[in-house]
Parts: structure tokens; C-alpha cells; sequence
């Protein structure tokens, strides 16, 4: 069994119920491997975590902006959202603690092990919440993710990278870009579609993915990089 005092000392938190943390740790894939060990799963955790973030971060934007719904939804959601929060696990150091099966140990960096991270914290928050209560979890979540606000909302972080791309090139060009499909390759259930997102006749930069829309989102985001916007 891992020795999770190490993260407690991250996060600057003793669990008076250490359960409460191992559990919050646990992937659904270690106990279809390990069907004797003692707690469950995380996923009851994550789904009461995801709810306790919510409110967090929904007060903390509420008592400290005066700024219309809409705003202050697009705030929200980019700090509780899966990339997020999997960057956040990253941060933490949480990838050493979690009870993964042997497969999912070894697959480090696809999509799925973002989604895990991300999960993983929600469940964490979960586990605070049972064991600190809400003031606890405001103290990690106050530390840990409302510090990362002002540089999301100045670098306009909260719009999709598709929106900021486009709203650069007509701020500084008077032209909207536009994108083209490349390539499309793989069967039907799981094509790859390669496009190209262009100002005017120049191609600024290249992405792929499961989905045209997946691949524009991430050719803009390329493209915002190169651009230096």
C-alpha cells in the first residue's frame, strides 16, 4: 500500500479518517484487480466533490465580482474543468499516489489519464469535505485553484481557443481566419480529421483529432502560440 502522508503534506492536511483520502484515490480499475481490498472506489467521492467545488468556487466569484452571470459562468468553468483540474493533479503530485490497475498505470499520457487526474481531484475534494468540511476544502481550493483567476481572466483563458483566435486576427487584422480539412484517415468509428487554420491564404497552424471541431480547437490553439497571442 502506498504511503500517502507524503500528499498530506502537500496539501497541508492531516485526514482525521485516512480512509476518506485512500478512497478518494482509488480507481474503479485497482479494485477489479484487488477485488479483496477494503474500500471502494472513488467515484462516489468524485460526483460528491464535483458538486462541493462548484459551490466553492461559485460563492468565491459571487462575494468577490460584480460581473454579470454570464461572465462569472465562463469563469467557473474554466477553472473546473477536466484540463483544469487534470493540471492541477499534476501540480499536486497526485499521478504518485493514485491505486491504479496495472494497465492504467502504465498509460500515462492519453486522454483518459487526464479525465482520471481530473476525476481523482474532484474525488480529493470530495474526501475534504467529509473530513475537514466546507472550510476546508475553501482553504485548498482558495490556494490551489482561485489563485490561477486573474491570469485566466487576463489572458481571456475562459474562451475557447477557437473564440480567442478569432477574436485576436479580427482585433489585428480586420479578418476573420478560417479553417480547412486536410486530411481525414481511420475508420468510421475512429477517424483522425487533420485540419488547417488559415489567415487568408497563409496556414498558421495544423491540428488533429477525433472530430473536425476537436481539430480546429486544437490548430487555434497552435496557432495562437505561434502567433504569440
Amino acid at each position: 500500500m502506498k504511503d500517502i502522508s507524503g500528499l498530506e503534506e502537500i496539501l497541508k492536511i492531516k485526514f482525521n479518517n485516512q480512509d476518506y483520502l485512500l478512497t478518494a484515490l482509488t480507481h474503479r480499475s485497482y479494485i477489479n484487480e484487488h477485488p479483496d481490498f477494503a474500500l471502494g472506489h472513488n467515484e462516489r467521492l468524485e460526483f460528491l466533490g464535483d458538486a462541493v467545488l462548484e459551490v466553492v468556487v461559485t460563492e468565491y466569484l459571487y462575494k468577490n465580482y460584480e460581473n454579470p452571470e454570464g461572465d462569472l459562468t465562463n469563469w467557473r468553468a474554466s477553472l473546473v474543468n477536466a484540463i483544469m483540474l487534470s493540471k492541477l493533479a499534476v501540480e499536486i503530485g497526485l499521478d504518485d499516489y493514485l491505486l491504479l490497475s496495472r494497465g492504467e498505470a502504465k498509460d500515462k499520457d492519453s486522454k483518459a489519464r487526464q479525465y482520471i487526474l481530473a476525476n481523482a481531484i474532484e474525488a480529493l475534494i470530495g474526501a475534504m469535505y467529509l473530513d475537514q468540511g466546507l472550510d476546508g476544502v475553501r482553504e485548498f481550493v482558495t490556494e490551489w485553484l482561485l489563485v490561477k483567476l486573474p491570469y485566466i481572466i487576463e489572458h481571456k483563458l475562459y474562451m475557447d481557443p477557437k473564440s480567442r483566435f478569432q477574436e485576436a486576427v479580427q482585433d489585428k487584422l480586420g479578418i476573420t481566419p478560417t479553417y480547412k480539412v486536410h486530411s481525414e484517415s481511420g475508420p468510421d468509428h475512429a477517424k483522425v480529421f487533420r485540419v488547417g487554420v488559415y489567415i487568408g491564404d497563409e496556414m498558421v497552424a495544423e491540428g488533429e483529432g477525433m472530430s473536425k471541431q476537436e481539430a480546429q480547437v486544437q490548430a487555434a490553439d497552435k496557432a495562437l502560440k505561434v502567433k504569440g497571442w
